[in-house]
């Protein structure tokens, strides 16, 4: 990657929106709105975005923007009543969008004027210095999807479809003639709004004919793990994998989207497309600077490349991040589909979180990252999303702490953005037991609070008043690190494993320990984690021949000095061409030294 002084890593701040300023504590099980509180845009002030900023973030990713089905009466602002059968819980899953053009009621102080509360809070972000993402989730809508805020001349999904055929090219949906939608059967316990008696919780909703369910399930009773509260939408591929539009060339994987612009200014395409392009250029047109696609994987890429190509000739700065999760498809999903980041879930945090939980040794983390160099910049990284556990959960470590050699690797090991999931920086461990929400996880469908991060919230004073000594260090971890990161040089420059090298010729070296440096043209960086929770280890730290030269460093002594805290001062001592650092590390311990 070319070198500018301006280019710096990115931190992206995932928040979930109606979570982050709801004061209430009383978290209820399958609790109203009512009983255990709802957070707003305006909970979002300068004073609270001015902290996230602080942390060392860049980007904030509003989670749950998008008006979803919700159980809630909001009739009296010409929004329909959504079906307990087809929602998720009380508050409603964030992936089952209700209107595309509208935001979520429940976040405004006024419903009437959600949308200009939302643009509110874009500017309010804007003036902080963040930039704004919110969800585009292209595979599946909500089961009841109704647009009542569509621009002129926008039709709704679906309302143009021949229903009497399971597919055709232009129809928004799969669906299945003379057969009738059945809601799923209950079971381990679960009953719509926790066994609430009420009118619309009677195991039916009305569609017919039936359509397919959001996961690609055909059945016209979905089973209960199926997402059954969502529809997929139909992208032209027929139930037997007929294609009806074009294929990219081979050689399109490099080219620039505005050639991917123009491939596809001369082709037909499916009228879901079309529906979906035109709603994200809506969302820029409102001052949004970048997408989360949901499950982009389950879209072909021919899709990706026409959408992305169109938001980019629109805006070449826009941020656009996509869950895949198969390795075999990320390369053909950034260089075909116009991607600029992937979540590195199943190779590198995956692989993370088992050397975390101390079963796997860390030499696997230099072979994940040398397997993926020609796209590690692409590559997202994270140790806590919506979708995962949270890191202090009984589930995945049960301390916040134990994941700070792994938070410190996560964020210097490559050039790839850092994300950061609210709460994570306090240790939140989702200890509640919400309704519909599964343990280890803060629950995405239900009205809660949040605990630890409600006292740095503080009665929306923003200033960690109620924060343990504990939290308040974990945070302190967090804002240096990061703060370190997007002002670094060193790491949107090279990378170089060291642990290998290390095993093979330092005594003492252990295979709980990783090593690797990085470099710019003017920052040389040596950093060293003990994933250990009980042991401390002593031993010679060397740099190799290559580094060395590389470097252009003499037989000489140079003093470095860790950079995290500011603690240490230490002496490379170098000989023959060959590096020695006497490094002393203590458990969970981490190091990243700066070469004076």
């Amino acid at each position: 990657m070319k070198e500018t002084t301006e280019i710096r890593k990115t931190v992206v701040y995932q928040v979930f929106t109606r979570l982050f300023g709801n004061t209430n504590t009383t978290n209820k099980p399958w609790g109203t709105i009512e009983e255990n509180g709802v957070g707003k845009f305006s909970d979002f002030t300068e004073k609270a975005l001015k902290e996230i900023k602080d942390l060392g973030v860049s980007h904030i990713w509003y989670t749950g923007i998008p008006h979803h089905a919700l159980i809630r009466d909001y009739t009296a602002y010409n929004i329909s009543n959504d079906d307990p059968d087809i929602v998720k819980g009380r508050a409603g899953s964030p992936y089952a969008v209700k209107d595309y053009y509208s935001v979520s009621p429940d976040l405004a102080n006024d419903p009437n004027h959600r949308n200009l509360e939302f643009k509110e809070l874009l500017d309010r972000s804007h003036k902080a210095g963040l930039r704004v993402i919110i969800d585009i989730v292209p595979n599946h809508i909500a089961r009841k999807y109704e647009g009542k805020n569509n621009p002129k001349g926008v039709v709704d999904f679906g309302i143009n479809d021949d229903t009497t055929v399971v597919y055709a090219k232009d129809n928004n949906f799969y669906y299945n003639p003379g057969e009738s939608f059945s809601v799923p059967d209950w079971r381990d316990g679960y009953l719509p709004l926790g066994g609430e008696k009420t009118n619309m919780a009677d195991g039916k909703f009305v569609e017919s004919p039936a359509k397919w369910t959001g996961n690609g399930s055909r059945l016209s009773k979905p089973d209960f793990n199926d997402w059954y509260e969502t529809v997929k939408i139909n992208y032209g591929i027929s139930p037997d994998g007929h294609r009806d539009f074009a294929t990219l060339p081979e050689d399109f994987g490099h080219k620039h989207f505005s050639e991917h612009f123009e491939f596809w200014k001369n082709q037909a395409v499916p009228d879901s497309w079309i529906k979906f392009r035109d709603i994200a250029l809506f969302w820029l047109d409102q001052g949004v600077d970048g997408f989360r696609y949901d499950m982009a994987e389950m879209v072909p890429v021919e899709f990706w490349s026409f959408m992305n190509s169109s938001i980019k000739m629109k805006n070449p700065e826009t941020f656009l991040m996509a869950e895949v999760y198969n390795p075999n498809l990320y390369r053909e999903y950034i260089f075909k589909g116009k991607m600029d980041y992937l979540y590195d879930k199943v190779e590198f945090y995956d692989s993370l979180k088992h050397i975390m939980q101390g079963h796997g040794w860390t030499d696997h983390i230099p072979v994940v990252q040398n397997g993926l160099m020609d796209i590690e910049h692409q590559m997202l990284h994270f140790l806590e999303n919506h979708d995962e556990l949270r890191i202090a959960s009984p589930e995945f470590l049960g301390n916040a702490e134990k994941a700070k050699p792994g938070m410190v690797v996560t964020a210097t090991i490559s050039t790839s953005p850092t994300m950061i999931y609210f709460g994570q920086e306090v240790g939140e461990p989702a200890s509640e037991s919400p309704g519909f929400g599964s343990p280890g996880r803060t629950s995405i469908f239900d009205y809660v609070g949040v605990p630890h991060f409600q006292r740095w919230v503080n009665n929306k004073k923003y200033d960690g008043g109620q924060l343990s000594p504990n939290e308040k260090e974990l945070r302190t971890f967090y804002r240096n690190l990061l703060n370190f990161t997007i002002n670094s040089s060193a790491l949107m420059g090279k990378y170089k494993d060291i642990h290998f090298y290390n095993k093979d010729h330092t005594e003492y070296y252990n295979h709980r320990v990783l090593s690797f440096v990085r470099w710019s043209k003017n920052e040389k960086l040596i950093i060293i984690a003990n994933f250990d929770s009980g042991q401390a280890f002593g031993f010679d730290l060397k740099l190799p021949r290559e580094v060395i030269r590389e470097w252009g460093l003499q037989n000489i002594i140079y003093p470095v000095k860790d950079q995290l805290f500011k603690k240490k001062e230490l002496s490379l001592h170098v000989e023959n061409e060959i590096g020695h650092i006497r490094i002393d590390i203590q458990p969970l311990e981490s190091l990243i030294l700066s070469l004076n």
